[in-house]
């Protein structure tokens, strides 16, 4: 059979939009329609090269989605035919199978373990986790990464305490989701940061206390006013600027947290005063929130179910997938909070 695909050919350009051949599945490995993908920064991060030379070029992309299996390769049991499942990148129950390699025009085309920029996809049965049938294909792709990630954070990397004040630099679809984490579990303040009013006015929504703009004031200063002297429990770092990274850890309290998420280009390097590091201050990267999926995705959904975590509200634009450059550019212009790009003609 073969699907339409978004193909990244090269660094720096747009993707490519044409069909592709889906090969046999193998062990571990399983066929879905996909319905919904969300576009995460780190799919812009790949197609800029910030982690360097890419040597699996062509390449298919995305890695957070809502589908329904269609085909279970040998060995695989933790979903079945019919099932409707969330797509994600950490790894959860099942085979981690050989990632599956797509035919282009006689060329090859690789894939990760997970690929949700095509309408259908061959993934690793532990990039997929079962959930109820109920459950809208937009909500199955926020749980994909942007929830499970910013939710695994604020419990798991800055283990943010009631009543401890948290930061957040860089509002999108997983800062968004850090502030929500951040007032779930009573932190105070919670201070959102960003240079877009619209994004900080969101913020506000999922509970930030305090707004800065730091396009329009100094970003020190304001934070200082805010929690002062004594610096910020937790700073979580979105955007992976160098010089704002290196702002989160300054301000950041002597044993407090800077947790990074955003990912600095593979030629530049932070500066830092890292004696503090010694004495309990903690600089750490995030990776997905150090999530299990199998496990916490139903939890995350029961509190959505219960009316406890708000998402609707997340995904600010719909696109198809013919679309998907136009998506691509609204995220890097600060346009969107987090864009859905649905498949198989689903409602616009």
């Amino acid at each position: 059979m073969k699907t339409k695909a978004a193909i990244l050919t090269a660094l720096n350009t747009p993707l490519v939009i044409d069909e592709i051949d889906v090969p046999p599945l193998e062990c571990g490995q399983v066929l879905v329609e996909v319905h919904c993908s969300g576009i995460c920064g780190a799919q812009l991060g790949e197609i800029a090269g910030v982690k360097g030379p890419d040597k699996f070029l062509p390449h298919l992309m995305g890695h957070e989605g809502g589908a329904v299996v269609l085909e279970t390769g040998p060995g695989v049991t933790a979903v079945h035919k019919g099932d409707r499942v969330v797509m994600h990148w950490r790894k959860g129950a099942g085979i981690q199978a050989r990632p599956a390699s797509y035919t282009w025009n006689g060329r090859n085309v690789n894939a990760g373990w997970v690929t949700t920029f095509n309408d259908y996809a061959v993934v690793s049965e532990n990039r997929l986790t079962v959930i109820p049938k109920e459950v809208d294909f937009e909500i199955a792709a926020l749980m994909g990464c942007a929830v499970t990630t910013a939710l695994g954070l604020i419990n798991n990397d800055a283990q943010v305490k009631i009543g401890e004040s948290v930061a957040v630099l860089g509002c999108g679809g997983v800062g968004l989701n850090v502030v929500q984490g951040a007032a779930m579990v009573s932190a105070d303040p919670i201070v959102a940061i960003d240079i877009y009013d619209h994004k900080l006015e969101m913020a506000q929504k999922f509970g930030a206390t305090h707004l800065i703009n730091s396009a329009k004031t100094d970003l020190r200063e304001e934070v200082r006013k805010i929690v002062g002297a004594t610096g910020v429990d937790a700073f979580v770092e979105n955007t992976g600027l160098v010089r704002l990274i290196e702002q989160a850890y300054e301000l950041t309290g002597k044993m407090g947290r800077t947790i990074l998420v955003g990912v600095p280009r593979h030629d530049q390097d932070i500066t830092i005063h890292s004696l503090p590091l010694h004495f309990g201050k903690i600089l750490r990267g995030c990776e997905g929130g150090h999530t299990n999926p199998t496990t916490d995705i139903p939890r995350y959904l029961s509190l959505y179910r219960n009316g406890k975590l708000k998402l609707d509200s997340l995904i600010t634009h719909r696109f198809k997938l013919d679309e998907i450059n136009t998506a691509l550019d609204k995220l890097r212009a600060g346009e969107a909070g987090r864009c859905a790009v649905l498949m198989n003609e689903q409602k616009m």
